[in-house]
């Protein structure tokens, strides 16, 4: 009997501990923490792992920096580092060199909604694309590439010429170099005859007469005059005389187009009576005869031979086409004594002086709206950062150390020491491995010593381009870079025809120029829409931060 109920017991005890052990357990009530005792350590959650990057395809649209060259070769090193190091297996695509064709192949992409993830577009066929839904924002990808950000897309001005409603959607890269064309004057004629720079209108007048008819370079002939110009440049910004007048407008306080200085005041400038009288003294300069007569139909080349030739004694010249060693070669031999110096715009009679206007440009590369739904906006931010960083900069722009270039001890790009010159990256046949280097190109000391070197002349005088860039940029101009985004109107050529047939008249004196005739070119701008340009134009530079 005790041996029956011995065995009853425990199963009933091993009945009991296995419910136990199979029921949930109810969770115990922590007991109160004495005053005395330090609280347990809390547990701090274990960190979460990265999440690793994937590899992703990319293809690029780009504008190559020669056009005549080919696109890198498959090989490429920066083709393999892009990939090991950045896990992105990038397809470059070379745009044709003429800006017609490259938005033909751009607009045939977009009709197929086959956009590429990145491309290079000019600013007109942009707009068409943002407004098509098709070309993404960019600003959420701009904390992803610090560097880049801080080297690219910082300047406030280029940045609204892809502004839209407060957002960017597109990435504007530094396009040309700004201020680099300014007035200048032969140094040598002022030493001869005994004058100083003019400083004001009536100086410059009276210099221009002297270099004209005092015979400044001593032939006995009469040869040479005080201004050279040309009409340089098309479209809205360039109507009119052109560029190579801007310093006289700007001494009026009328430089460009439209007045940008605020929103109440946004207008065209031909508006304000200070524009006519700018044109009146152009006018005044072309009767005194200072102007070589045949400015008006002169093309570049034919100006560039004039001061070549030692016809010009003051003038608006490109920092480089006028200093470098192999644009400077015709005049050093032809004037080995001769010698240019950069002169301040002379100021005007309210004092107002500029050397011109500056117009931001950039390089407009777009995200496709595809690519981003795609989920490739880091992968696109962690490319264009690499392209920032020395690695990235150094060989897109100059290829290999050691091999395509090496660095001087001040750090600049030098080709001495190079084991095969054949392979330094000027030659032509390595200019396929620099062919994004204006994606990377931000106008560094490092870029402007290599593209721009000093040398010395034939009487062993130091020609240095860039101390000319500097003293450009040291001087007064007014900025402009609002009108670039203003659309033209649909009637562009009758528009900027009228424009710049009255204004030559004027100042070639086959119009007579007072108020009335003034009033009557300004009534034919309205007839032809000035008014609704005017309102159009305000609208779009208010969207886009021009105008306050």
């Amino acid at each position: 009997m005790k041996k029956l109920l011995s065995k009853i017991f425990l199963i009933v005890l091993s009945l009991t501990m296995l419910l136990s052990a199979c029921a949930p357990k109810a969770t115990p009530t922590p007991a109160p923490v004495a005053a005395t005792e330090e609280p347990a350590p809390a547990t701090t959650a274990p960190t979460p792992e990265p999440t690793p990057i994937q590899p992703t395809d990319l293809e690029i649209w780009a504008s190559g920096r020669v056009s005549e060259a080919a696109p890198p070769p498959d090989d490429w090193v920066a083709y393999q580092i892009i990939q090991d190091d950045l896990l992105i297996n990038l397809t470059l695509v070379l745009l044709p060199s003429s800006a017609g064709d490259q938005d033909t192949k751009i607009n045939t992409a977009a009709a197929s909604n086959s956009l590429p993830d990145i491309f290079f577009v000019s600013r007109d066929t942009w707009y068409k694309l943002v407004q098509a839904g098709l070309v993404a924002k960019v600003d959420d990808l701009l904390p992803m590439m610090p560097v880049r950000t801080a080297s690219h897309y910082s300047e406030p001005d280029r940045n609204r010429l892809v502004t839209i409603d407060g957002s960017m959607y597109g990435l504007p890269d530094p396009g040309a170099m700004p201020m680099t064309d300014g007035l200048v004057i032969r140094q040598d004629w002022l030493d001869k005859l005994g004058l100083k720079a003019p400083t004001t209108l009536d100086e410059f007048l009276t210099v221009a007469k002297a270099f004209t008819f005092d015979d400044p370079d001593g032939n006995g002939k009469s040869d040479t005059y005080g201004y050279c110009a040309f009409i340089d440049g098309s479209g809205l910004t360039a109507m009119g005389v052109g560029p190579r007048f801007d310093w006289i407008y700007g001494a009026y306080g009328v430089a460009g187009i439209f007045n940008l200085s605020s929103a109440a005041n946004f207008e065209f400038n031909a508006r304000s009576s200070a524009y006519m009288q700018a044109t009146q003294f152009i006018r005044t300069l072309n009767q005194e005869g200072v102007i070589d007569p045949d400015w008006p139909t002169l093309k570049k080349d034919d100006y560039r031979a004039g001061w070549k030739q030692g016809k010009c004694g003051m003038m608006v010249e490109n920092h480089a086409a006028l200093s470098t060693k192999s644009n400077y070669k015709a005049f050093d031999t032809n004037f080995p004594d001769g010698q240019w110096a950069v002169l301040p715009p002379p100021k005007g009679p309210n004092g107002d002086s500029a050397d011109g206007t500056v117009i931001l440009t950039a390089r407009i590369y777009a995200v496709s709206q595809k690519a981003i739904d795609a989920g490739k906006g880091p992968a696109i931010a962690r490319l264009l950062e690499w392209m920032a960083n020395d690695e990235g900069y150094y060989l897109l722009g100059f290829g290999q150390k050691g091999v395509n270039y090496n660095l001087d001890s001040n750090g600049n790009i030098t080709l001495e020491g190079l084991p095969d010159p054949a392979l330094a990256w000027t030659t032509a046949e390595m200019q396929p491995l620099t062919q994004l280097a204006n994606m990377v190109y931000i106008f560094t000391p490092v870029e402007l010593n290599a593209r721009y070197p000093s040398y010395t002349t034939i009487n062993g005088r130091t020609m240095d381009p860039l101390a000319y860039y500097k003293s450009f940029t040291e001087q007064p101009y007014t900025q402009a870079t609002g009108s670039a985004i203003v659309n033209p109107p649909s009637n562009a050529a009758d528009f900027t025809r009228f424009y710049s047939e009255n204004i030559v008249n004027f100042v070639l004196g086959q119009q007579d120029l007072n108020a009335t005739t003034w009033a009557a070119f300004l009534g034919g701008l309205d007839f032809l829409g000035a008014a609704d340009l005017e309102a159009a134009a305000k609208q779009t530079l208010l969207g886009a931060g021009f105008l306050k």
